[in-house]
């Protein structure tokens, strides 16, 4: 591809963007009946579950499951965001 070559992005147009716009209204239909305060729940939760393995000896398991609080906050944040919102802009003409 030569420089200045417009890149086409994943769901600009064809089949597959549509594909795409189908799968994620489905999974933003979903998580939107989550609460954010169950992310923020669970993130704090898997911060104490790693502090018992800590205590109990066991860092590699404290160690990988202290690694899910920045994963379950990242998607508590994306949650917010298709909340407030959505990724369906275009299809409410903002």
């Amino acid at each position: 591809m030569a420089t200045g070559d417009p890149v086409r992005g994943v769901g600009q147009s064809g089949q597959r963007g549509q594909r795409e716009d189908t799968v994620t209204k489905t999974i933003e239909s979903g998580t939107a009946a989550i609460p954010s305060v169950a992310f923020l729940g669970l993130a704090v939760g898997s911060m104490a579950l790693s502090l018992a393995f800590m205590a109990a000896g066991r860092r590699d398991a404290a160690n990988f499951i202290g690694q899910w609080a920045p994963t379950i906050l990242i998607m508590g944040l994306y949650n917010k965001l298709v909340k407030q919102r959505g990724s369906d802009r275009d299809d409410r003409g903002e």
